[in-house]
């Protein structure tokens, strides 16, 4: 399972870092958590076919976590028009409101999206990976991803309220291979006694703000100096699990 930040940035883009947008790769098959940029740029950046593309999941529809979805959904409607992911939102009005937009700006007709909503659970599962849905308080249907796959466990947090109060129980049940999480909102600190006693192989720390930098920082060397490595995302940041 190879994870590449395509984007890192907390609300708004920083000069070298675009918005939330998290591509995974297994195999020949390409699945993207958030797309707060241009997933479609990343993928042609990288050579990597759009029919690769099989499942979108967003963790909850503030901009910078979707902008780049119209964008997607535009292009593989027009111009790559064989690609036929799996776009899984919290609120599927949303698929209604970009066909709407795509009405006006495409003037013609339209192909169906296989929008599904996001319920906690088990929302995706092509057997090559599974993803189960875990309802957060960040806002109204805001959601974490458990991905797994060849073997692997992978938590991506999305935004969270604060991590003592809907940190997922996941991090309790077993292995996490890797941990995705958040620091826009609150200082990552906070996350050290979450972690205290449970099996996880590392910690990445992305969508972080300048506010919570110093934190970040501290959180990196305080679980290194535990054994539990953990980093900070970038653009362009790559992980194999």
């Amino acid at each position: 399972m190879k994870i590449t930040f395509v984007g890192s940035s907390h609300g708004v883009p920083e000069p070298n870092r675009h918005c939330s947008c998290i591509m995974i790769e297994i195999g020949e098959n390409v699945y993207f958590v958030d797309m707060g940029t241009s997933a479609i740029d990343a993928l042609r950046t990288r050579g990597i076919s759009i029919d690769a593309v099989k499942g979108v999941f967003i963790t909850h529809m503030h901009g910078d976590h979707t902008n780049g979805l119209i964008q997607f959904v535009d292009l593989i409607t027009w111009y790559f028009k064989t690609p036929d992911p799996v776009i899984c939102l919290p609120l599927p009005e949303a698929g209604k409101v970009i066909r709407s937009w795509l009405d006006i700006t495409l003037n013609g007709e339209q192909k169906d999206i296989r929008y599904q909503e996001t319920q906690p659970g088990v929302v995706f599962d092509d057997g090559i990976l599974k993803v189960t849905a875990i309802p957060t308080q960040h806002c109204y249907k805001s959601f974490s991803y458990l991905m797994e796959a060849e073997g692997k466990r992978v938590l991506f947090t999305g935004d969270l309220k604060r991590p003592a109060v809907d940190f997922p129980a996941v991090v309790h049940e077993g292995r996490l291979d890797l941990i995705v999480c958040e620091s826009a909102h609150f200082p990552a600190t906070e996350y050290i006694p979450v972690f205290e006693g449970c099996d996880i192989g590392k910690v990445c720390v992305t969508h972080y703000s300048d506010r919570f930098l110093a934190d970040v920082l501290t959180l990196r060397k305080e679980l290194t100096d535990k054994g539990l490595p953990a980093v900070m995302a970038t653009d362009g940041f790559e992980l194999i699990v």
